[in-house]
């Protein structure tokens, strides 16, 4: 049997910029992402708290620190300034289950590495 499961999140992270224009995706701060777990090219889902969107999207590493931006049709779903959860999921196996520890980075205002955690 398979089970879905939280794979990583980025919690807290501030919206910095949306670009309509763009092909797709979402750019996190290469630094951020890495420390989440999250490779580039892996699917996630966006929670927006300020507006209760959900949807999905791929991640692509940005340069700049802090960076979180949107792309895309995905950019017309936040507004900057907005706060967002990042979730990435993967698929366990029952035996896979045993050592199973998620990575959850919180942020600060400026999306700098506030804590990491496996505390669901």
């Amino acid at each position: 049997m398979q089970f879905e499961m939280l794979y990583s999140k980025i919690h807290r992270a501030r919206v910095s910029d949306a670009n309509l224009n763009y092909i797709g995706s979402i750019t996190i701060d290469k630094e951020l992402a890495q420390s989440a777990n999250i490779p580039a090219g892996m699917k996630v889902e966006i929670v927006n708290i300020n507006n209760g969107e959900r949807f999905s999207t791929y991640v692509i590493y940005g340069d700049k620190k802090g960076e979180i931006c949107l792309n895309g049709a995905a950019a017309r779903k936040v507004q900057v300034g907005d706060i967002i959860i990042i979730i990435a999921y993967a698929t366990y196996t029952q035996d896979e289950l045993k050592n199973y520890q998620p990575t959850i980075v919180q942020v600060g205002e400026h999306n700098q590495i506030l804590s990491i955690s496996n505390d669901i």
